[in-house]
């Protein structure tokens, strides 16, 4: 339900649009994550969560170095390597819940459910610090978002060099979910 304050109806509306361009390019990631996994079935449960690190390492220096350098030898555009690092940050996440032991899938359905699971949740933590932040990734340069998922990959990699220990520090899963949403809104903003 709107308010009907004029500065909360503009922040609701605000809102609003950031969840719609958020779940339709959550929804092109989706999309790529079914069609991988047609092609390549779950060749991806082969990767320990150090190894789904290093892949969004891989990706976010590549992303880094077609921002500075403007060469792009390769082909594939910096859109397909956020894309990339979302769906690489879903599956580290459902990889987290695997190796944990809490769920083992066995078909496409269960690994769906789970992908549809880690999303959602990643999305709505978005929700809540978004309000919280004031929608302040709008302002921000595409530049800074590949900096700040380098950040957490730095710091993903000495969590895991600690075994998993963090005195004070929130854990990997919420740093892959931080890596997630900044990609999102980098693909928003691209």
């Amino acid at each position: 339900m709107l308010q009907k304050n004029p500065e909360c109806l503009t922040s609701q509306l605000s809102m609003q649009k950031t969840r719609e361009e958020y779940n339709a390019v959550l929804q092109d990631c989706r999309d790529i994550f079914i069609r991988k996994n047609n092609d390549y079935g779950t060749s991806w449960r082969n990767f320990r969560p150090s190894s789904l690190t290093d892949q969004l390492l891989i990706k976010a220096l590549r992303i880094r170095n077609i921002e500075q350098t403007g060469e792009n030898r390769v082909g594939d555009d910096i859109r397909s390597e956020f894309k990339g690092i979302v769906n690489y940050g879903i599956i580290a996440l459902v990889q987290l819940k695997v190796e944990a032991g809490t769920v083992s899938p066995e078909n496409n359905e269960e690994i769906l459910a789970l992908y549809d699971a880690a999303a959602t949740e990643t999305r709505d933590l978005m929700l809540m610090k978004n309000a919280d932040y004031g929608e302040a990734w709008r302002e921000m340069r595409t530049s800074s978002f590949t900096d700040m998922i380098l950040v957490k990959i730095a710091r993903i990699k000495q969590i895991e060099d600690n075994l998993g220990k963090t005195d004070i520090s929130e854990g990997v899963d919420a740093n892959y979910q931080d890596i997630i949403n900044y990609a999102i809104f980098a693909l928003i903003r691209l």
